[in-house]
C-alpha cells in the first residue's frame, strides 16, 4: 500500500508541475497577445491622429476656397454690372449720358482700387493651420 500510495504522490506532483507549466505558458502567451494588441492601438491612435491632422487642413483649405469662390462670384456679378453700364451703345434706357461718364469714372476707379493681384498670392491661413 505504501508503493500505491508514493506512485500515485509522484504522479500527483507531476500532473500539478505540468499543470503550473501550462498554466504559466499561457499566461506568456496571453501577456505577449497584450502587448502586440498595446502596439498595434498605439500604430491606430498615431495613424488617426494624423489623418484628423489632414481632415482638419483639407477642411481649412475647403473654407478658404470657399470664400474665394464667394468673393470671385461677387466681383464677377459687379463687374457684369460695370460691363453692361460701359458697354451702353446709346439706346435710350433713362440713363443720361452725364450718368454713364459717371458710372464708367466710377468703374475705372473700383478696378484700379481693387487688389487684383490677390490671385497671385499664396494663401498663408493654410499654412498657418498647419502648426
Amino acid at each position: 500500500m505504501d508503493e500505491r500510495k508514493r506512485k500515485r504522490m509522484i504522479s500527483n506532483r507531476e500532473s500539478a508541475r505540468r499543470s503550473r507549466m501550462k498554466k504559466q505558458k499561457h499566461l506568456d502567451d496571453l501577456m505577449s497577445q497584450l502587448s502586440n494588441l498595446m502596439k498595434e492601438n498605439n500604430e491606430i491612435m498615431t495613424s488617426m491622429s494624423v489623418t484628423t491632422q489632414n481632415y482638419l487642413n483639407i477642411e481649412a483649405e475647403n473654407s478658404i476656397l470657399r470664400a474665394q469662390v464667394s468673393e470671385l462670384k461677387q466681383r464677377f456679378e459687379s463687374l457684369t454690372k460695370i460691363t453692361s453700364v460701359l458697354s451702353y451703345n446709346g439706346n435710350d434706357n433713362g440713363i443720361s449720358n452725364d450718368q454713364i461718364i459717371y458710372e464708367s469714372s466710377l468703374a475705372d476707379v473700383l478696378i484700379q482700387n481693387e487688389s487684383w493681384n490677390y490671385m497671385y498670392h499664396p494663401i498663408m491661413t493654410a499654412d498657418i493651420m498647419q502648426y
